[in-house]
């Protein structure tokens, strides 16, 4: 008898685990699964996985499926649109958002959600995520452009520390006093200020003189106007007029922010994303300040990165929700650890965002302040082939020594 029961007792246990298996099976296959794929560093990658798992939790009927893409991540992207395999949701930047929403693959966002959004997000960074007029993508973060500086070398050669009311003048002088031969033997070993070829970071230079690359309106190169001259011919001075900046020969294979760690650089144009690396690598105590004032002021580029919806997704409903979530104040805030992204959150930037004042930079304020004077950067559908063709004609005025 006892015998017969302990053998019910396991064919019950069993034909249950078959259930809640089949239960189970049955509960995943009703779940909707949306793609999303996105590029970034092993950090950030390690901050979106608990952020997607919190999603899942929260939507118990959706499963993400999370693809990353660390490498060659818009030729990867564009085979997919071009397959019929895109994702239903995708991180995106400014700079390639204009080629996806020519060509109408991506969702364009509702004018309600663009209202609600006007009141929680920097409307430069609303802007510079948008195309004819049209939202395409919800932004996680704004990229400016700042002056890194070493604050020991300007305390070993007696220079005063920059402020932030200083001019192209003021920041040629200052360069020209940190640039040094501590050897003696006729070569620099300290150079004042970086100099890279990618117009991103001459970028500044041009539109604080008036000009830039594209017109506001997006259908004139303005690289040869006046003011863009001007402030082309001041930034390809600085390394072959004022030899305040290395040359490529100088620099040999070493990258300006290596120089920077290094000490090899007084100042260097950068962004926000150089931040971690210098909170951990750098061995001197270092500060950011805003970019200098030229004739319309202290004016750099603002780009955006945020995410998108596939024109074709055919679960737009759960795609919007996923966005929602990134974009949340609590998904914002956690991207913001690492210190690696300016938020586009308004009230990220205003809380979290400078509570870490344990942390070099100092000034991490600045950041937030250049917001106010940065403008967006004006992109075309083919803006990308305008630089690679800029890039071209500017190699021999930035190589005449």
């Amino acid at each position: 008898m006892k015998r017969n029961l302990l053998i019910l007792l396991f064919f019950t246990l069993i034909s249950l685990t078959i259930y809640q298996s089949r239960l189970g099976l049955l509960t995943q296959q009703q779940k909707t699964v949306i793609q999303f794929i996105s590029w970034g560093s092993k950090s950030e990658i390690e901050i979106i996985k608990p952020i997607l798992a919190d999603f899942e939790h929260q939507n118990p009927d959706i499963k993400v499926d999370f693809v990353h893409i660390p490498q060659n991540y818009f030729q990867k992207l564009h085979l997919l649109f071009a397959s019929n395999l895109a994702p239903d949701v995708l991180f995106i930047n400014n700079l390639y958002l204009p080629i996806y929403a020519n060509a109408g693959v991506l969702e364009e966002l509702n004018s309600r959600t663009v209202e609600q959004l006007n009141s929680f997000f920097y409307p430069k960074a609303l802007h510079a995520l948008s195309y004819n007029g049209k939202l395409y993508a919800i932004p996680r973060d704004v990229s400016t452009m700042v002056i890194f500086y070493n604050k020991d070398l300007f305390k070993k050669y007696s220079v005063p520390l920059p402020n932030k009311y200083w001019t192209f003048d003021d920041f040629l002088i200052i360069a020209k006093k940190l640039t040094k031969d501590i050897s003696g033997d006729g070569k620099t070993d300290i150079w004042g200020v970086s100099f890279d070829e990618n117009p991103l970071f001459y970028l500044p230079y041009l539109m604080s003189q008036g000009g830039g690359i594209l017109s506001d309106d997006l259908k004139t190169v303005i690289i040869n106007i006046p003011p863009s001259q001007k402030g082309l011919n001041f930034y390809a001075d600085l390394r072959n007029k004022y030899h305040v900046a290395p040359t490529q020969a100088e620099a040999g294979s070493a990258t300006m922010a290596q120089m920077f760690l290094q000490e090899q650089l007084a100042m260097q144009v950068s962004g926000r994303w150089l931040v971690p690396k210098y909170r951990t690598d750098a061995k001197f105590n270092w500060d950011v300040i805003n970019f200098p004032a030229g004739d319309k002021g202290s004016i750099v580029p603002l780009d955006a990165s945020g995410w998108a919806i596939s024109k074709n997704s055919k679960h737009q409903e759960e795609a919007m929700r996923l966005i929602n979530f990134l974009a949340s104040k609590e998904s914002i805030e956690k991207f913001t650890q690492s210190g690696l992204i300016v938020p586009a959150r308004i009230d990220v930037a205003r809380g979290k965002f400078l509570r870490s004042k344990n942390l070099p930079p100092k000034s991490e304020k600045v950041f937030i302040d250049v917001i106010k004077t940065a403008k967006p950067t004006p992109v075309s559908v083919n803006y990308n082939e305008i630089q690679d063709e800029i890039q071209e004609k500017t190699q021999y005025l930035f190589n005449k020594h």
